[in-house]
């Protein structure tokens, strides 16, 4: 599902040219993800309390834990007895959810298989893990059935899980017919609960203007706060708002700054700006890299500029140049 970065020509903004998911010595033990009943194969130990948990509703287990990792888990499964006994679904769903996740991408040993990777995910679901609702819900919609992966969405993002809650989100937006008001809801949410995508875009629905009264300053703040999380298109963003001074105030060095850590993360539209910079600056060889890199990228309009300054060096500047760029690596990012 590609995503705009910057609002276009027709959003009525200036920037038209600009581009835009955790005293009893009893045991239990945790089983292996089968289904059935079969020998322990693990041990845990704990201490018995007066919180049962285990008398609570499942549903009310799942929403406590439901979002939980497997290390948090195993960590709350040894706080006492009934903990252990309560969160022993849950324990069972993340083991459906490590084999899912190796069919899906082929690793662990085992071939690609997407019907086995969606029947664990689907099985870690139907235990509470609103992650293995999650993993379920991405198949279903890349398989085309839309509505069966919103309801997983649906089910986690009720759970408080911020990655099904921007995926609900998005699909609101993108469902047809669409439902703005339920996607901003749920992007608000994640976003307010450090979900870098669901808060990049927020910034765009505050932007543009479409789904919500556009609110540059708020959109300003969402791309600022995504972009120091690490997300890519962000700092993009970011750069730009701080040149142009929309949302942030005007600020030459700070935009430089994102846009460069934009550029050094594969950003390719960034990449030719900072290279145009680098050259106004008179980097000559410091500016053909980026330029290199963003036609590589396939932006067409760095390459005539990068041949330009490719004239005007030495043969062996041009093949230092070209072995910096074949050598170079985008720095990680979150997106």
């Amino acid at each position: 599902m590609k995503q705009r970065t910057w609002p276009g020509r027709s959003d009525g903004s200036r920037f038209s040219s600009l581009p835009l998911s955790k005293a009893n010595g009893s045991k239990q033990y945790l089983k292996p993800p089968t289904g059935k009943a079969s020998p322990p194969s693990r041990q845990i130990l704990f201490h018995s309390d007066g919180h049962d948990l285990s008398s609570l509703p499942y549903d009310v287990v799942a929403k406590i834990a439901g979002s939980f990792s497997l290390r948090n888990l195993r960590a709350a499964s040894l706080v006492c007895k009934s903990w252990c006994e309560a969160f022993r679904p849950l324990r069972e769903a993340m083991l459906f959810l490590r084999w899912g996740k190796r069919f899906k991408h082929g690793h662990g040993g085992v071939r690609p298989n997407l019907d086995k990777a969606l029947d664990s995910f689907l099985k870690g679901a139907d235990r509470g893990s609103s992650l293995a609702m999650v993993d379920a819900g991405l198949i279903y919609w890349e398989l085309g059935h839309k509505d069966k992966a919103i309801g997983l969405y649906h089910r986690a993002a009720s759970l408080g899980d911020p990655a099904g809650q921007c995926n609900l989100a998005i699909s609101y937006l993108q469902g047809e017919p669409s439902n703005p008001k339920e996607a901003v809801k749920w992007l608000y949410k994640a976003s307010l609960a450090g979900h870098v995508r669901a808060q990049y875009q927020l910034a765009l629905c505050l932007h543009q203007g479409r789904v919500v009264d556009c609110n540059i300053q708020e959109a300003a703040k969402w791309y600022l706060k995504a972009a120091e999380s690490g997300y890519l298109r962000a700092m993009y963003n970011v750069s730009l708002c701080y040149s142009f001074g929309e949302g942030l105030v005007h600020s030459h060095r700070q935009a430089r700054k994102w846009m460069k850590r934009a550029a050094d993360r594969g950003h390719s539209k960034a990449q030719f700006e900072h290279g145009l910079a680098l050259f106004s600056e008179g980097e000559m060889m410091k500016a053909v890299v980026y330029l290199e890199l963003a036609t590589r990228a396939g932006e067409r309009a760095a390459a005539h500029v990068k041949n330009v300054i490719l004239q005007q060096l030495s043969a062996t500047s041009r093949d230092r140049v070209m072995h910096l760029a074949d050598n170079w690596r985008a720095l990680p990012s979150s997106c």
